[in-house]
């Protein structure tokens, strides 16, 4: 199955503004279903995420990431923004996106987005675990250069 991941384009200012704190804010990641179309260069806050996946093993506003780093590494000039992998266990729910946000300030129309995966095809689980494996190398990288 074909991944894609992306930040939204709001999310380099946001963080920038000290809108966004890694470390210390509590970052999510929501699923959403096929019918939610995302908008890398318009969507900018939770408020404009539509169709969040409903059942069984999963509350609305998704799931904390737990274990948040950010690691720079020098040799490739990357700084890389990472967490432990998201797991909704016994759930029965049917997901296309997942979405990345901060939901520190509180309400859906000031907590910001940051990035979404696209796993290029609905993932479905029936009692049993859905689990996101991020990437060893972060769940996304920014070059520094």
């Amino acid at each position: 199955m074909a991944v894609t991941a992306l930040l939204y384009g709001s999310f380099p200012a946001k963080l920038a503004n000290k809108e966004i704190d890694w470390d210390s804010d509590t970052i999510k990641v929501a699923l959403a279903t096929s019918t939610y179309t995302p908008a890398q260069d318009t969507h900018d806050y939770f408020n404009d995420i539509t169709n969040e996946v409903t059942g069984t093993g999963y509350t609305a506003g998704g799931a904390t990431l737990a274990s948040k780093t950010v690691t720079y590494t020098s040799g490739t000039n990357t700084q890389a923004f990472d967490a432990a992998d998201t797991s909704w266990a016994s759930s029965t729910i049917t997901a296309r996106y997942a979405i990345i946000y901060d939901s520190t300030p509180g309400t859906a129309a000031t907590n910001p987005l940051i990035g979404y995966v696209d796993f290029g095809a609905d993932v479905s689980s029936t009692a049993a675990a859905i689990t996101i494996t991020w990437d060893a190398g972060g769940i996304f990288t920014i070059a520094v250069a």
